[in-house]
């Protein structure tokens, strides 16, 4: 323990933290575009899945997936970008850190491609119909979109997919060595029987994906 009373192991400031790391490679740092250009916008249009990242005027982060057909987001304009709102639980998280701070993070993966891209900018809520429903599945139109306008746009390199064999079909594990999540969430919660959540998980998948 230091006399200022922090762990000698801590990282405590970017000074130090820069110390420990490194300098930043030049190209790390140029590769960082305020727009999405043609490789980024070819690249979402092949994206079936990304991560958000969001939080609330208090700081509580919030990271969350969404995912749909290759292309469901929309790229409005070089500085803007669509998330149309699937069906869920209704637990609106990221919705709700958005009206109290707009910051976001996204990160989209492609099947198949160990690199990602990731966009940071600022978010806000829509429900502007003329926006929305070229967004429509199986005859269902989003209530709610997000619109992301975009700050920071760049290519991540692909040493964690790499290292964690995400798309290998040799590190899949069999399905049955984890618990259903209808287990999980009736031991958690004390609220329903495992059996029957269950069957109304396996029924929403089947019948109320939109």
């Amino acid at each position: 323990m230091t006399t200022s009373g922090k762990p000698d192991s801590e990282v405590a400031d970017a000074r130090e933290l820069r110390a420990v790391v490194g300098e930043v490679h030049l190209i790390a740092e140029r590769k960082v575009l305020d727009r999405l250009d043609h490789f980024c916008r070819d690249f979402i249009a092949l994206s079936p899945f990304l991560v958000l990242a969001s939080s609330d005027s208090e700081g509580r982060v919030d990271a969350s997936p969404r995912g749909d057909g290759p292309g469901f987001v929309q790229v409005i304009d070089e500085k803007t970008l669509l998330i149309p709102d699937r069906r869920g639980n209704n637990r609106v998280d990221s919705f709700g850190n958005v009206l109290s701070s707009p910051g976001v993070g996204l990160v989209f993966f492609v099947p198949g491609i160990n690199e990602t891209l990731r966009v940071n900018g600022r978010a806000r809520l829509t429900r502007d119909t003329a926006l929305l429903e070229p967004t429509t599945v199986q005859e269902k139109t989003p209530k709610l979109g997000l619109l992301v306008e975009v700050d920071e746009a760049y290519f991540h390199c692909g040493k964690a997919l790499i290292r964690s064999k995400l798309w290998a079909q040799d590190a899949q594990i069999e399905r049955g060595s984890f618990p259903t999540l209808g287990r999980i969430v009736a031991e958690q919660t004390r609220a329903v029987d495992a059996a029957e959540a269950d069957a109304n998980l396996e029924e929403a998948y089947r019948t109320r994906l939109y």
